[in-house]
């Protein structure tokens, strides 16, 4: 790669927590860049006073929330006419928005090479289960994001399941493809004081087996039936958090529902755990459980895993072959009965097999996506020399 600096544009929506992974992934992908001696601009359409960018600690351009739902900005494009010439490479973060499509039209056939993460937004899941909005993306997909993604230098995939899937989404699609994955920093050891505070904030958990499900309250999490799978287990002495911020309302009637199954005093509902609490929870957790429909890489599947965390996963979260394959879970079907025997399959592993797991889980981390192997990799990826397309 050599040893000169690069200087490198970021390109996302928005970096707030509570929105999803792709906000995390941009983050601490651009601080392991920075490490490195690079350069790195984050260009945000987030209001500049958003109380997730204080304490950033990288340099952010935010431009002010876009408008509507395709998220316009008409800050975007002189921001780009005036300041995108000064970079090496730009990555667009997302599809299907004005971003992408703004950078598209700055960068396309100019000497600067753009690079397209598209974190999922090409699954066959949003195909399958928004058939009315997947039409209406198809009628300007020619004119619009299959042009960004063929003009792209490369368009990245977090994982070769997300690079799979992609082909089944639209059958006019031409891209360079490059699989480069996601990874967080290995975190520091909590301690027992952090972990106190954690049961003495929630003291129904103290001395039971924490199953831990990390992520926003949406449909597409599984969350219902996950309530279900572990309303069937008679075991008392597991009690299940479901933590993460309620993005469309649902929350109140997940917990109506929780009461109803006389479940109330086994589940609990923390809301976003974040910083050192959401650690705490990481570390007195037995085992991590999420039976999402679609999950593009899965972030807090890896912070689990960068605890030594056991992962009970669906198959539908794109990096559940890597899981499998290192021993580091379980991982069945999004439905109600493989989220019954992930439970089941947990419960009855012998205490030396959960032990093995848990060694597994942080060997599955450290080999893979911990934050520097994903800085490496991407490096790799925008350093390759750009053919002529």
């Amino acid at each position: 790669m050599g040893s000169r600096a690069l200087k490198v544009l970021q390109l996302v929506h928005t970096l707030d927590p509570s929105v999803g992974g792709v906000a995390a992934a941009v983050v601490s992908l651009s601080r392991g860049i920075a490490r490195r001696g690079h350069k790195i601009d984050i260009v945000v359409l987030d209001d500049s006073a958003s109380p997730w960018l204080v304490d950033c600690g990288l340099p952010v351009h935010a431009l002010g929330v876009g408008l509507t739902s395709y998220r316009y900005s008409p800050k975007l494009s002189p921001w780009l006419n005036e300041h995108g010439g000064n970079y090496d490479h730009v990555i667009i973060n997302g599809i299907w928005q004005y971003l992408s499509f703004a950078a598209w039209r700055r960068y396309a056939g100019s000497p600067i090479p753009y690079f397209v993460f598209p974190h999922g937004m090409l699954d066959p899941w949003f195909k399958e289960t928004f058939p009315l909005k997947h039409l209406k993306k198809w009628l300007y997909w020619p004119w619009t994001d299959y042009r960004v993604l063929r003009h792209a230098a490369a368009v990245i995939f977090t994982s070769e399941e997300e690079r799979f899937l992609a082909h089944k989404s639209f059958w006019l699609y031409r891209a360079r493809e490059r699989v480069s994955p996601l990874g967080v920093e290995s975190p520091p050891p909590v301690s027992p004081q952090s972990c106190e505070g954690f049961f003495s904030r929630f003291p129904r958990l103290r001395n039971k087996r924490v199953l831990l499900f990390l992520g926003r309250l949406h449909p597409k999490k599984g969350c219902d039936i996950l309530i279900d799978a572990f309303a069937q287990i008679a075991d008392d002495s597991l009690a299940l958090v479901l933590a993460g911020p309620d993005q469309v309302g649902w929350q109140s009637e997940l917990q109506r529902y929780v009461d109803s199954l006389n479940l109330g005093d086994r589940v609990v509902f923390p809301g976003m755990l974040q910083g050192e609490t959401k650690q705490a929870a990481l570390t007195v957790a037995d085992a991590f459980i999420l039976p999402s429909h679609q999950e593009n890489f899965g972030m807090a599947v890896v912070e689990a895993l960068a605890v030594g965390l056991p992962v009970l996963i669906s198959n539908r979260i794109n990096i559940w072959r890597e899981v499998d394959q290192d021993g580091a879970g379980y991982v069945e079907s999004d439905d109600f009965s493989g989220t019954v025997r992930l439970l089941n399959r947990w419960i009855a592993a012998p205490q030396n097999v959960r032990d093995g797991m848990r060694a597994n889980a942080r060997r599955c981390f450290e080999q893979r996506f911990e934050i520097n192997k994903a800085v490496d990799s991407l490096l790799q990826v925008l350093t390759e020399p750009v053919l002529t397309r």
